[in-house]
């Protein structure tokens, strides 16, 4: 027992389900997530029954219509959730952002028919999806992508190779953007492309510095079909959906973000509370206090930052800017958090045996995927002082 163990995290809900969402999502976390969640990591396991679970329990597809099996949840409540399952493994909690990536573009730009065909599988029937834009040589540059879908009759046929992939080459579903058409942003078309469609297979994962759980390979497209009923939105609108689509992933990863930083706060509360030296705790220390208060006020601004974007597009009004400045801040948060975690655990914050340097190691990524935070801040200050070469 800790002599003084880190306080829950206060939240804002707007429902009574809402809060039982929570209370849900916090219960899964602690008994079935984080107890397997560093032995897990180490071996590189994808703990796929939990991804089950989270479908079975009604957490996969909170944002999305409870017609089509999702949880009809304002982005606050789903975000809020995402931050639990995140502070018990990124891994999982990264995994759903990226399936509610996945499933965006049919849901919000999807016909009717296909909607209702494809969307409760997705949402609440056991299936995980993957999202692919980036490439080998198109990463921030995503409008420069040269995968191709070339029309056959009533058929697509796509070739070309996707990469960074998260789920890449476990997916039950893959949302890929394929030029159809002229160079740039207006010849790209968006797929739903099934998982064990003939031609499509994934390479072997990265090895990565951490999320070693998490599957990140290249996917290639060799002649895969794709019947015309599988084309989401009109030809030449899928890069703007794929935009689209990030402005609200680029909240989850915010809110992954936080949740990894809260966990390495607790675990550094929890050390310097425990830990004596000269005779007293070493939170006593006032270098140690005000670093646990920055790291505490940090994680606070980050949440408050995230949540203020949800309630912006819950309410539909634009929140491009405030999605890319909580990305940016609170990815840049949690590596700061997390580097100052493992300081205050000292010796015992570079080994494995706690887990601090595994989320500082976990938390690097995160200012990487969905949009550098470079490119972050290349949004930012668009909205802020307009277009660049004007």
């Amino acid at each position: 027992m800790s002599v003084r163990d880190p306080q829950p995290v206060e939240r804002q809900l707007p429902t009574e389900e809402a809060r039982d969402l929570l209370a849900l999502a916090r219960e899964i976390a602690q008994r079935e997530i984080a107890p397997r969640a560093a032995e897990e990591e180490d071996a590189g396991r994808f703990p796929r029954e939990i991804f089950t679970l989270l479908s079975e329990s009604g957490l996969l597809g909170l944002p999305y219509a409870a017609e089509y099996g999702g949880g009809d949840q304002p982005y606050e409540v789903y975000l809020q959730v995402l931050e639990e399952l995140a502070a018990a493994r990124l891994t999982v909690g990264l995994g759903v952002s990226v399936h509610t990536l996945a499933s965006y573009a049919l849901a919000t730009h999807g016909a009717k028919r296909q909607q209702v065909e494809h969307l409760p599988a997705m949402l609440g029937g056991g299936l995980l999806g993957a999202y692919c834009l980036s490439e080998p040589s198109s990463g921030s540059d995503a409008a420069s992508l040269r995968t191709k879908a070339v029309r056959d009759g009533d058929e697509w046929v796509i070739d070309g190779t996707k990469a960074w992939i998260t789920h890449g080459g476990i997916a039950d579903f893959y949302t890929v953007m394929a030029r159809t058409g002229e160079d740039g942003p207006r010849g790209i078309t968006a797929f739903l492309v099934p998982g064990d469609a003939p031609g499509l297979s994934g390479a072997a994962p990265e090895k990565k510095m951490g999320m070693k759980g998490s599957p990140t390979a290249q996917v290639h497209f060799d002649g895969v079909r794709v019947p015309d009923d599988r084309r989401i939105g009109e030809e030449g609108q899928g890069f703007s959906i794929a935009l689209s689509a990030l402005d609200s992933g680029r909240l989850g990863i915010a809110a992954c973000a936080v949740g990894v930083a809260q966990a390495a706060l607790d675990e550094a509360v929890r050390y310097a509370t425990e830990r004596r030296q000269f005779g007293r705790p070493v939170a006593d220390f006032q270098g140690l206090r005000f670093m646990l208060a920055d790291m505490a006020t940090q994680i606070e601004a980050g949440r408050a930052l995230y949540l203020a974007a949800a309630r912006l597009r819950d309410a539909g009004r634009p929140f491009a800017k405030q999605a890319a400045m909580a990305k940016l801040h609170c990815t840049d948060t949690a590596m700061k958090v997390t580097t100052d975690a493992v300081q205050i655990l000292g010796g015992y914050g570079y080994t494995a045996d706690f887990p601090a340097e595994r989320y500082m190691r976990e938390a690097k990524v995160l200012q990487i995927v969905e949009g550098t935070n470079q490119i972050q801040r290349m949004v930012i200050a668009r909205h802020v002082a307009g277009p660049e070469g004007r």
